[in-house]
């Protein structure tokens, strides 16, 4: 492959002025477009010799075969052009959404003569203004139905309401007193009017002069002893309450924000967005982006805010963010445009908005677990991933027993393995494995062993592997039968073996089938910062696309073999610190717990003075003192 494209501009062709960028394919395809402060300064990175380039970014430039770009006075013309001419083509290497679903609004409809309000999933009612987005119809629903009972604007269907001002006679709304009666003129299209604005300035804020004036008016009434009135009054106050106490207030009474929660990967990022009005959460959106191109995640939040607000009606003064876009004056300017008043984009750094956004990221984060396991949830999905993997690694058959290895050590000391399996695309928690290492030099040494250890089992299917219960590694073979357990060897091979790492580690793992004389289990290793797959021999990675559900399956796999091997290591070093308290005479098991709950961690239970382990309950002066000491002796003896 030749280092320099093509199609490279000649030096000096490129302005240096801001500007959008397109590459095109030998079809004319556009495949990826960008802006730019300065063209020149940002083409030249794709342009850079291809070795350096990012896998993703490197294939992108190798498929295109020109590029074209367009200079703009200023930076949000660039912003502005960038937006429409992703939605006009649709380019394949920019960042795709993808909504979690089609989400309820609630809508009022102020185009019409009398505004009525409806539950809708269509956005593009002309003149509506909405509210939302619901997890669920039925939470619009119930809103509505307390909404009009303090202000009763029409519900009824169009041909309702039609019939109702030929007749004369309400609708059936206006007959059970849930409208106020706008088609059969009880109240004019006027004070129907007034009523919905009072509507709209309610859900747009939650304004709580509805409820102070309301509490007047029923107390005035009451005063009067016009207790009817005082009645209606007091279910109106009941409903506005019943409103606002849906969700709490998460932010200051009069804070007006859309907040951005946002998790990430190589290959793909969640989207949490909650629409923050009157303090309070009104609504919540979730949306995944598949990533192709390297992007960073102050770009990821600019593409984000396009997406959300290109078309929008509703942009609130403030907009909270994970991290500040490079652009964020500009896009200020190109919302405020939009709003017709100034927008301020900020991060959440503290406070009541970092809280929020901590509750955003996690929920951001759960969703995005959710889009990777969904993948290969289903039978259709794992066996598309099974059958992608044979192809992408040039196997005889699919991998139908897939097993992945992850060694984990603290700073090079107390170094274990985890060996995870997945038949049929699915996790066998029952023959997932943990190992502890003893002596090595590093992690291909680490890797070499394990696998070595397991493919042993291979050549004596008669035996049985010795398990430690307390800990569940591979011990020896001289373990007491009191204190292990046994369970039959692993006579049935993987197809494929997977490790956790990129060259040097695969190099390992077919050294190590070599030498077990096992060449005929293929091996694999995915490297997690660029999320390559390596194979032994190949000096190219293999890129697997992005919505390939074998990368999906790679990445669930390595995944839970690391977390397994995190697990294993807390395990060993809580037991490890259980076994040496154990040893002090006076302290037994419920005060071990209480012990180690009160200090946190073994290393500040080790930094302890004796006066401080005193205090902890049901320890006495003498008990703390030989806690302190033993734990100096333990620790000044390993050293």
């Amino acid at each position: 492959m030749a280092d320099v494209l093509p199609y490279k501009p000649r030096a000096g062709e490129i302005p240096t002025d801001p500007g959008v960028y397109r590459f095109r394919d030998a079809a004319g395809r556009v495949l990826y477009v960008g802006k730019a402060k300065n063209l020149r300064q940002r083409l030249s990175n794709y342009f850079a010799p291809l070795r350096t380039l990012h896998e993703r970014t490197r294939r992108m430039v190798t498929t295109a075969t020109s590029v074209e770009w367009t200079v703009v006075p200023t930076d949000v013309d660039s912003l502005q052009l960038e937006y429409m001419w992703i939605k006009e083509f649709d380019p394949p290497f920019n960042v795709r959404y993808k909504d979690d679903k089609s989400y309820p609004f609630m809508a009022v409809t102020l185009g019409d003569e009398a505004p009525r309000v409806i539950v809708t999933r269509n956005r593009k009612i002309p003149g509506a203004r909405y509210f939302g987005p619901y997890p669920k119809v039925w939470a619009v629903h119930e809103t509505i139905d307390l909404m009009v009972k303090a202000f009763p604007i029409r519900t009824c269907s169009d041909a309702s309401y039609k019939r109702a001002m030929q007749t004369g006679r309400p609708c059936f709304p206006g007959q059970i007193g849930k409208c106020g009666g706008p088609c059969s003129m009880t109240v004019t299209i006027e004070e129907h009017r007034a009523m919905v604005d009072d509507f709209v300035a309610f859900m747009a804020g939650g304004d709580e002069r509805f409820t102070r004036d309301l509490t007047k008016r029923m107390l005035a009434a009451s005063a009067a002893m016009d207790y009817e009135a005082a009645a209606k009054y007091r279910d109106k106050l009941s409903a506005i309450e019943a409103v606002l106490g849906k969700s709490a207030l998460v932010l200051a009474a009069d804070e007006d924000a859309d907040l951005f929660g946002i998790a990430e990967d190589e290959l793909a990022a969640a989207v949490q967005h909650f629409t923050i009005r009157g303090g309070r959460v009104r609504g919540v959106r979730a949306m995944t982006i598949e990533k192709e191109i390297d992007i960073s995640s102050a770009d990821l939040v600019d593409q984000v805010l396009q997406r959300a607000y290109g078309d929008a009606q509703d942009v609130p003064r403030r907009i909270l963010v994970p991290t500040l876009p490079d652009d964020a004056t500009e896009l200020e300017e190109w919302l405020r445009e939009r709003r017709g008043r100034k927008v301020e984009i900020a991060v959440a750094q503290r406070g009541q908005r970092a809280d929020l956004m901590r509750t955003a990221t996690i929920n951001a984060q759960q969703a995005l677990i959710r889009h990777k396991t969904r993948r290969t949830s289903d039978y259709v999905a794992r066996t598309q991933a099974l059958t992608d993997l044979q192809e992408a690694l040039g196997m005889g058959e699919a991998p139908l027993r897939i097993e992945c290895f992850d060694i984990s050590h603290l700073g090079g000391t107390n170094v274990v393995a985890s060996m995870v399996v997945f038949e049929d695309g699915l996790p066998r928690k029952d023959q997932y494995r943990s190992f502890n290492i003893a002596e090595t030099t590093d992690d291909t040494d680490s890797m070499y062993q394990v696998l070595r250890r397991r493919l042993a089992y291979l050549d004596r299917p008669e035996e049985v592997e010795t398990i430690d219960p307390t800990t569940d590694e591979v011990v020896g073979e001289d373990v007491g039968e009191a204190t292990a357990r046994r369970k039959p060897r692993f006579a049935y091979p993987p197809q494929l073996l997977l490790v956790d790492g990129g060259q040097p580690q695969v190099e390992a793992a077919a050294r190590a089938l070599r030498d077990a004389g096992h060449t005929e289990i293929a091996v694999c290793g995915i490297a997690k910062r660029l999320e390559e797959i390596w194979l032994p021999g190949d000096d190219f990675p293999v890129i697997l696309p992005r919505t390939s559900e074998a990368l999906y399956l790679l990445q669930r796999l390595r995944d839970e073999a690391h977390r397994f091997a995190i697990t294993h290591q807390r395990k060993r070093r809580r037991n490890d610190i259980t076994t040496v308290l154990a040893e002090v005479p006076g302290l037994g098991a419920s005060r071990i717990k209480v012990l180690l709950k009160h200090f946190g961690s073994v290393t500040a239970l080790r930094a302890a003075a004796p006066g401080q382990i005193e205090e902890v309950q049901g320890i006495g002066p003498v008990l703390a003192q030989n806690i302190h000491s033993h734990l100096a002796t333990r620790q000044s003896g390993t050293r």
